[in-house]
């Protein structure tokens, strides 16, 4: 999908509006994590350098359409300025006369910073007259927001009505090109991992890449909805109403298919809570007992992984093995993370917890690609179309 990048078109002195992705934790009003922002400097430095007028604006948290002092965008500001060595401006808002004004008088190479976009019912419902006031007097839309362009929001696909020429940043190029061989990647040597909580989140992504992949191993929570989908015992392991269904309906999808490519975990790491004596022990798949909680996959599971990992030829991995924030459940995300940094394959990373393991050992260098976009990721790898990418020019 050829779209319009930032280096093709003429910026130089241009009011611009540049989606972002600086959705980053924070704790206590500080920044626990600045990946995200240190992600778009590529783009933002660039247009800084042409003289542009550029405004930023991004979502931060879950606000739910009202302000929430606690995801207010100024920490981000504020690292963004010492990043960029040069004052950031800040609007306390992202629409409204006040922040128009703010934005004209915004001169050549400075950067104003709105304020969460998500502060706005409207941002998620896409309301045209809310992207309008959001566009502004923008002249260039710039989108490098890429763990964003799965949703079809205000911010990122309404503005594309209202401004002239809409193109992606060089964040979002380099996604779209390191994600490309994932997305049209099948057959033998191509090995999806699939791990996380919910089954229902990737229930679409699931059903468009078995067809296509050699092998697909399933780990984390959504192995027990597996389980129980398959009649096993699985205790007290985390397992909602909504993953049982998806996990039923994904099995019934490969029976009817006639599909044998999803591998489930063979042992796993469990630890009693009913009665709660922490005590812990690994046990095989089928021996998860009533009062313990499966955490994470086992010693075998890691072992056949890794091996699966080091016969491929290109591997895609979205979300961890286990309780990856609670050692000692962490080990199987770990042993997968050490697997991907030692193949020979092409190695794709698709964001969340996945690339916070990578991260956490040092390992970002050792694969080919670690995207910033979880939900993106898997949607643009499994063949879906991402409405923020189609919004933009050809």
């Amino acid at each position: 999908m050829p779209k319009k990048n930032l280096s093709e078109v003429e910026c130089a002195g241009k009011r611009t509006l540049v989606r972002v992705d600086f959705n980053v934790p924070i704790e206590d009003g500080e920044i626990t994590d600045d990946t995200r922002i240190k992600a778009a400097l590529p783009t933002i430095e660039y247009l800084v350098k042409a003289a542009a007028r550029v405004t930023l604006c991004s979502h931060l948290g879950r606000p739910k359409g009202k302000v929430v002092r606690e995801m207010s965008l100024a920490p981000v500001a504020a690292r963004l300025e010492d990043l960029l060595g040069d004052q950031v401006r800040r609007a306390d808002d992202c629409v409204g006369d006040e922040v128009a004004a703010t934005r004209a008088a915004l001169g050549p190479g400075q950067v104003l910073m709105l304020e969460n976009t998500r502060f706005h019912p409207e941002e998620k419902k896409n309301d045209p007259a809310f992207a309008e006031a959001l566009a502004g007097d923008a002249e260039l839309y710039v989108d490098d927001a890429f763990g964003s362009m799965h949703r079809a929001h205000a911010s990122t696909v309404g503005v594309t009505d209202y401004v002239p020429v809409c193109v992606t940043g060089f964040l979002v190029r380099k996604e779209l090109e390191k994600l490309a061989a994932a997305r049209e990647a099948s057959g033998e040597g191509f090995v999806v991992i699939m791990g996380g909580a919910k089954v229902e989140d990737k229930i679409d992504a699931i059903k468009l890449l078995l067809p296509r992949a050699e092998k697909m191993l399933i780990g984390g929570a959504m192995s027990w909805a597996f389980f129980k989908a398959k009649g096993m015992e699985i205790g007290e392991s985390l397992c909602k109403d909504e993953s049982l269904e998806a996990a039923r309906d994904i099995l019934a999808t490969m029976k009817q298919a006639d599909l044998d490519r999803l591998y489930l975990p063979e042992d796993v790491h469990m630890k009693q809570v009913e009665p709660d004596t922490g005590e812990m022990k690994f046990a095989p798949a089928d021996g998860i007992e009533p009062g313990w909680n499966a955490l994470d996959i086992g010693p075998q599971t890691q072992k056949a992984y890794a091996e699966a990992v080091d016969d491929a030829k290109i591997v895609f991995w979205n979300g961890p093995m286990g309780l990856f924030e609670e050692p000692p459940f962490d080990q199987g995300t770990r042993s997968l993370a050490h697997a991907l940094a030692d193949t020979d394959a092409y190695t794709v990373v698709g964001g969340g917890d996945s690339a916070a393991a990578m991260s956490q050992l040092g390992f970002e260098d050792k694969v080919s690609h670690v995207s910033t976009g979880g939900g993106a990721s898997i949607e643009f790898v499994s063949g879906m179309e991402l409405p923020g990418v189609d919004a933009l020019d050809e």
